[in-house]
């Protein structure tokens, strides 16, 4: 009796008539004076935490509509003790997509039962990764999804600051006709520097090309590309007329570009970061545009978001700034369900996830 009981408050079998089980199918039984009734255990759900604002539809869709998937939603940030309490009894978790809710060291330790914490983004500075990592938690983000929405917009962006294209508008829906001030420059005529040559700056790079412009990158990872020359930092900075960031956020990338590196770059280059806000010393950039030593800068991430209406880059006509928009496509937004399904999927298939990012094998 007593292994049968064990099995089903395991979780390892399905709804039980327990009774059937231990008295030959009888619904009452009566056994030295005890009297024994069949009961019902509940389908032991798989949990799933999900911090990211999808509906619970959304998420069970992930699933592809299994009975057994119970989604646990927590409230919009900050939420920091109903997160702890989700995350706790949660089989897997789905991170959240706008970095807001965070999984420090004791919301991870809390986890008695997580299999995954699959991020639905590429970002993945909003966990600890490390700390999961030392919890035998693997963590997985999703990696490429957007890579072609961001890669439009980085062209987008060096695009408009070259031929000062929201400087124009601006000036036209005020009654102007800038025509005098429309000098610009030629993508193709430029050379750019990419720094993380991973999924988005590969396919900045296949774009460039295509209008004729020299290319340099640099990455930590030793990579190549045919067509783009692989540099260090300091000698990329040095040399090229637009550098693009592309690299994640991490204790190594934090601050990567402050008032020394925005010092070696040309007078007049632009610099164009759709990575994560911190990675740029946003002081530092203020200083370097302030002084005319930058010739504009694309950002769509800041060191704080929603950007404070107050910021000194909302008063530059020569900095474009977009919401932290650059990933939001249709497509992408579709492409990064498709992928934080499949990879939770295989965790419940007992297979190693994809694109873990602190090196947790469930195996190990």
């Amino acid at each position: 009796m007593e292994e049968v009981l064990d099995t089903v408050l395991r979780g390892d079998e399905p709804e039980t008539p327990i009774a059937d089980e231990l008295f030959d199918g009888s619904e009452r039984h009566d056994h030295q004076g005890i009297t024994w009734e069949a009961f019902t255990l509940a389908v032991v759900a798989i949990r799933v935490a999900s911090l990211s604002a999808f509906s619970v539809e959304v998420v069970r869709g992930l699933f592809r509509d299994a009975d057994d998937v119970e989604v646990i939603s927590v409230p919009p940030a900050p939420a920091p003790e109903a997160v702890r309490e989700a995350v706790a009894v949660a089989d897997l978790v789905l991170g959240d997509k706008r970095h807001r809710h965070r999984l420090d060291r004791p919301a991870l330790a809390a986890m008695r039962r997580c299999r995954l914490v699959q991020q639905p983004a590429v970002g993945f500075d909003a966990i600890d990764h490390r700390a999961a990592a030392e919890l035998g938690i693997p963590v997985a983000n999703s990696a490429g999804y957007n890579r072609d929405a961001v890669a439009d917009w980085m062209i987008m962006e060096v695009l408009n600051l070259l031929r000062q294209g929201a400087r124009a508008d601006r000036r036209m829906r005020t009654g102007g006709w800038p025509f005098g001030e429309m000098s610009g420059r030629e993508l193709g005529a430029m050379t750019v520097g990419i720094v993380g040559l991973g999924n988005v700056g590969n396919a900045v790079a296949t774009r460039l090309r295509a209008f004729g412009s020299r290319v340099f990158f640099t990455d930590v990872v030793p990579r190549s590309l045919p067509g783009a020359g692989a540099v260090a930092l300091d000698d990329l900075l040095a040399e090229a007329d637009v550098i693009t960031l592309h690299v994640p956020l991490d204790r190594d990338t934090r601050g990567l570009i402050g008032d020394a590196q925005l010092g070696r770059m040309k007078p007049g280059a632009i610099l164009v970061n759709a990575s994560r806000g911190p990675v740029v010393d946003e002081a530092a950039l203020v200083r370097a545009l302030d002084s005319g030593h930058l010739g504009g800068a694309g950002l769509d991430v800041f060191e704080v978001e929603p950007l404070p209406a107050d910021s000194p880059l909302r008063s530059f006509e020569n900095v474009f700034l977009t919401p932290h928009s650059g990933g939001l496509t249709d497509e992408a937004e579709a492409r990064v369900l498709e992928v934080c399904g499949a990879n939770l999927r295989r965790v419940l298939d007992g297979l190693e996830p994809f694109n873990v990012v602190n090196g947790v094998s469930r195996r190990e």
